[in-house]
């Protein structure tokens, strides 16, 4: 990985959006959810007032419009600070 993040960010793989519903109706990439669900991939030092609580391959909830995209060697992921991660699942 060529990404290190810096002080409390987390690298996020983002889990793949939903291909079809419940039912079998296929989804079309324009009605796709954004995901809100991941892996960690990579994690920063932290800081003196924030100790990292995540770790690298551990699954996360995060909110619908946290982080920013970031695309590397053709994959998607998102590099948010550690308190827009709500939850280890």
């Amino acid at each position: 990985m060529k990404v290190k993040p810096l002080s409390d960010r987390v690298l996020i793989e983002p889990n793949p959006a939903e291909e079809k519903t419940a039912s079998g109706l296929y989804i079309p990439d324009t009605a796709k959810e954004k995901p809100l669900a991941g892996t960690v991939v990579a994690v920063g030092p932290g800081t003196s007032e924030v100790k990292m609580e995540v770790k690298v391959g551990d699954k996360v909830l995060y909110g619908k419009y946290a982080g920013t995209e970031i695309t590397v060697d053709g994959k998607d992921y998102l590099i948010m600070r550690q308190s827009d991660v709500f939850a280890i699942i």
